[in-house]
């Protein structure tokens, strides 16, 4: 595999939609930079937050996920709990190449506070928002902030194009929009 180079990531973006909206350069103006670096895209966070709680002592469950276990709060700020998480989406939509498969890193910005962004793969010929989960691993609240960078995307080219792509076995989270809860 091969990582992608900022050219690579800007022709897709421009000539296919590969992220959009596309962010030309890193963007830094008093906030957690965002958009294209030499080997990556900083995606942003969106304004939808879903803030874990456990008010009606409910058990985690990914076969039998329950709605009931988040509340729902827009904004420009998410502030989570403490030993919490809160899921939210990117503003960037993906569209990935088939011959390509993405990695989902956290910026260390929120790292070096506690906060750690899920790592999670786009998968070739998936499409969509990405949901994002914030684990604050601290004992005090934390904050998010929306529109601002959230999470960094390498991109890596497989020897071939795959047999079968996440589109091709029609995949539960294709075409995800807004925050996705847990599919089965």
């Amino acid at each position: 595999m091969t990582i992608l180079s900022d050219k690579w990531i800007r022709e897709q973006s421009l000539k296919n939609n590969m992220i959009e909206p596309f962010v030309e350069g890193q963007k830094r103006d008093g906030v957690i930079s965002y958009g294209l670096s030499s080997y990556g895209y900083d995606a942003r966070v969106s304004d939808e937050f879903k803030i874990f709680t456990n008010v009606d002592s409910a058990i985690v469950d990914p076969k039998d996920f329950s709605n009931q276990s988040f509340v729902d709060r827009p904004g420009d700020v998410c502030v989570i709990p403490p030993n919490s998480f809160a899921l939210a989406r990117t503003v960037e939509y993906f569209r990935i190449p088939r011959d390509v498969l993405v990695i989902c890193l956290g910026k260390s910005t929120y790292a070096r506070c506690g906060i750690i962004v899920n790592v999670t793969p786009l998968e070739p010929e998936w499409e969509g928002h990405v949901t994002l989960e914030f684990s604050n691993t601290t004992p005090l609240p934390a904050k998010i902030y929306a529109n601002e960078g959230a999470c960094q995307f390498l991109f890596l080219k497989g020897n071939e194009p795959p047999e079968i792509s996440y589109k091709d076995k029609a995949g539960k989270y294709m075409g995800q929009q807004g925050v996705t809860l847990p599919k089965l």
